[in-house]
């Protein structure tokens, strides 16, 4: 039976609501957070700096990813230092390319000589996870994150995907995996398996931590029960 506290990977909460992520990072099985752009502006978020600091008050003692927002090479890197300068547990979410499908290498390996914690991201190829590798190096701790629910999405299984990134991750101590965009909470014990170092989950799944060794008759009876009381609920009749 799946157990949380047997658990090897690191679980990070992923999302953008200052409330919903003090409460989460309060939990012992919670070991980080991170956010992105999309995240922030669904929460509502217009000042970023602002939500950024007023988190890093609130959690100052788990690793917290924040995202550049440009487009240009440069202005990302200017946007990395001044987010990483905010306090020693930020970790910088770096996109694998810009927009115009131009690799971000040069930049990964400049702030990751300069011992910038990165967390490049939305990376979904072998060959991007080896540029990126070799790029972040045996610098400062970095995060590659793989977003395995959306290989998944297009019909391939991201397993064997993973475990070749888990291959080339090996020859470096400061680099660690990220399953990113699970989709259900299975991906977790996934992820564990397999041996990925962390997986990041947003809140509609890490609700369901409680199914976890949750009696299979009973959910099936929860579960009879929920469509009678719907039915009455609506009225029907025939």
């Amino acid at each position: 039976m799946p157990s949380l506290k047997n658990l090897k990977v690191k679980i990070f909460a992923d999302g953008a609501d200052l409330a919903a992520m003090v409460e989460m990072s309060r939990r012992s099985y919670i070991s980080g957070l991170t956010t992105n752009p999309t995240l922030m502006r669904k929460a509502g978020i217009t000042d970023y700096r602002t939500f950024a600091r007023q988190v890093l008050a609130a959690i100052p003692d788990k690793p917290i990813s924040f995202e550049v927002f440009s487009d240009e090479f440069d202005e990302m890197k200017r946007q990395a230092l001044e987010i990483a300068a905010w306090g020693k547990n930020v970790y910088v979410k770096i996109p694998v390319t810009n927009t115009r499908s131009e690799p971000a290498d040069a930049l990964i390996a400049s702030l990751a000589a300069a011992k910038v914690k990165l967390n490049v991201t939305a990376i979904m190829t072998i060959e991007q996870v080896q540029r990126v590798s070799a790029a972040l190096g045996n610098h400062a701790p970095c995060n590659i994150s793989v977003f395995a629910g959306r290989i998944a999405d297009t019909g391939r299984d991201p397993l064997p995907l993973l475990a070749q990134c888990l291959s080339i991750l090996s020859k470096h101590k400061n680099q660690e995996l990220i399953w990113a965009s699970p989709r259900e909470l299975l991906n977790i014990f996934q992820a564990d398996k397999l041996g990925c170092h962390i997986i990041t989950v947003t809140g509609d799944i890490l609700k369901k931590l409680e199914l976890i060794d949750k009696d299979l008759s009973v959910y099936s009876l929860d579960t009879v029960k929920m469509f009678y009381d719907d039915a009455n609920a609506a009225g029907f009749k025939l």
